[in-house]
């Protein structure tokens, strides 16, 4: 028997997390089934039990992939040169937000993961260290500023970066659960904050 390529191996993959994410938009990680996402693939159970063992290696497989591409985005706000002001930063961080909270969006995944950690060890541990990483974008990134006179030399910048990180999900939520407040009324409320 041919052996299949690595490529094919991970287009199957992917044509399964899509399909749960799918599923899992909507109806929720509690509403969907194996079998939900067995039949949104097209593929054979056997198929879909090849690359995940269980629905909760297809939430934290999905958890890993929405954090990583943005945990990707902060490091590149992070490292930019020149560096960003902390007002560029969120902005450009809620522009990612806004392209991810629509019907299709991941944003609605993270929500169902956040609730989800709060019950699940293993996933908590994972958003916990992911979204420590993460923080520490921020904080660099308020290093950076500091260091450009950006903010005042005696910034506590983990404390800052904390802020500056709490902003992104805070706005995602505000987004998700109660339809606004739209970007450009929230910059406005950062700028007000930061100067």
């Amino acid at each position: 028997m041919p052996r299949v390529s690595e490529a094919h191996l991970a287009a199957r993959r992917q044509q399964i997390l899509e399909a749960a994410q799918r599923c899992f938009s909507e109806q929720g990680f509690h509403g969907t089934t194996m079998v939900h996402v067995i039949d949104e693939a097209g593929l054979s159970v056997g198929a879909v039990y090849r690359y995940f063992k269980s629905k909760n290696e297809l939430i934290i497989a999905i958890a890993e992939s929405v954090i990583n591409e943005a945990s990707a985005m902060f490091e590149q706000l992070a490292t930019e040169e020149p560096p960003l002001s902390p007002t560029e930063a969120v902005d450009r961080a809620i522009l990612f937000v806004d392209r991810q909270t629509g019907p299709d969006g991941l944003m609605r995944i993270a929500l169902q993961v956040w609730a989800e950690a709060m019950h699940d060890p293993a996933l908590a541990e994972f958003v916990a260290n992911a979204y420590g990483r993460m923080r520490g974008h921020f904080v660099l990134l308020a290093t950076r500023a500091r260091d450009a006179g950006q903010l005042p030399p005696d910034t506590d910048v983990e404390a800052v970066g904390a802020v500056l990180f709490g902003m992104v999900p805070g706005y995602a939520l505000q987004r998700i659960l109660a339809g606004g407040p739209g970007r450009g009324a929230y910059l406005d409320g950062v700028r007000a904050l930061i100067r």
